[in-house]
């Protein structure tokens, strides 16, 4: 291949990996582009799980054999049948040099660089493949794992120039993978709460439009629990603002611990002293099950009285839900009436009958909702 076409390969690698949205699609944007740059058959990209001691395949890509997967659930090798990623890499460093790719044939090895690899050369005859190029992939000054890039039995073998272009595509997939997770960790920062690690009021935002979105469209079961912490003033004027904190991060913990009882809701920190639970899919009642766990075991924290609970759900009789902001209002209107009835157990809204006050707090004007809600705290004022 010539140096111009050597030339916008890279630029195409670098491209499709700079596209990509996620890590997945990175991966493969990556073993794609090598591939094809130097006129392979299959490429896969892997990873050395330095804790596991193996090398785990995360992609594969082109003519795939028997049993490979494009992304494999668990296709990994322990490292020491490996042993280039390690040993190899380590001698090149310690000697000032740096990590260059080598080439394997089905007959053996081929230059010598780094040696004969029984496992891949046995890998090569058992897959039909005639040689690979292996460039490892150095991430943070560190081995991340390597690039592989083998052609059909009967196709040119890898050259010297392959393996040096080879290198040189390793070098910039490792940026690739490097601005992907710096990309996925400003995505996640955006979407996470700094003090209790949950998902913060932006995630649930946008959870909520997709999930009444399904709704319409599938007729999905949609429910929202809203949750306000009780007594968290109190613990920060008592006992200082790194006590309230603590609270708040207990409480984080008891909500994502309730929340798994129900498959693939989200749990999140609205703000201050709200949280949220949003469920796709179970049922309202398993849904208000969870909510009353949620309520007993804040009851039992060391600190704060307990949690107010409102609960939503489209599975109830609160009329048609064609909005997001409307569940979340029946949901937040129901939690007013548990704080203000000092309730030990969820309220559920649309199952005091047709005169529930919920669902006319939640549908009436904000400001006529706003005199309602200090009607309910005045009523029940101790």
């Amino acid at each position: 291949m010539g140096e111009d076409r050597r030339l916008v390969a890279v630029v195409a690698l670098a491209q499709g990996m700079a596209a990509a949205h996620g890590s997945r699609e990175a991966w493969r944007a990556a073993a794609n582009g090598a591939c094809r740059a130097l006129g392979g058959s299959f490429a896969a990209l892997s990873v050395w799980e330095r804790e596991l001691g193996r090398l785990k395949v995360l992609v594969n890509v082109g003519e795939l054999a028997e049993g490979e997967e494009e992304f494999p659930e668990d296709e990994s090798y322990p490292v020491h049948q490996f042993a280039e990623i390690t040993e190899f890499l380590h001698e090149q460093w310690a000697g000032g040099g740096e990590p260059d790719a080598w080439v394997e044939t089905a007959e053996g090895p081929a230059g010598g660089q780094p040696g004969y690899c029984h496992q891949r050369v046995a890998a090569l005859r058992r897959r039909g493949r005639g040689c690979c190029v292996v460039a490892p992939i150095v991430l943070h000054g560190r081995a991340w794992g390597e690039l592989y890039v083998a052609r059909p039995v009967g196709e040119p073998v890898f050259g010297r120039a392959d393996a040096d272009f080879a290198t040189v595509l390793a070098s910039v997939v490792a940026a690739g993978i490097a601005q992907t997770e710096r990309l996925e960790e400003a995505r996640r920062l955006a979407f996470t709460d700094s003090l209790t690690g949950l998902a913060n009021r932006r995630a649930v935002d946008v959870r909520l439009e997709q999930a009444i979105e399904r709704h319409r469209r599938e007729d999905a079961v949609v429910s929202l629990v809203v949750c306000d912490l009780n007594g968290l003033k109190r613990v920060n004027d008592t006992h200082g603002h790194a006590a309230g904190d603590r609270l708040l991060e207990r409480f984080g913990s008891v909500l994502s611990l309730c929340g798994a009882m129900l498959p693939g809701a989200l749990a999140a920190r609205l703000g201050g002293d709200e949280f949220c639970l949003l469920a796709v899919g179970p049922p309202a009642d398993q849904v208000v099950k969870a909510a009353g766990e949620l309520c007993r075991r804040a009851a039992e924290l060391e600190l704060g009285d307990g949690v107010a609970c409102g609960v939503a759900s489209t599975e109830d009789p609160i009329g048609p839900v064609r909005s997001a902001r409307r569940l979340f209002r029946l949901a937040d209107a129901a939690q007013y009436k548990a704080k203000a009835e000092r309730a030990a157990k969820p309220v559920v809204a649309g199952r005091a009958g047709p005169d529930d006050p919920v669902l006319r707090l939640a549908d009436e004007p904000r400001e006529a909702a706003d005199g309602e809600r200090r009607s309910f705290r005045g009523r029940h004022a101790p």
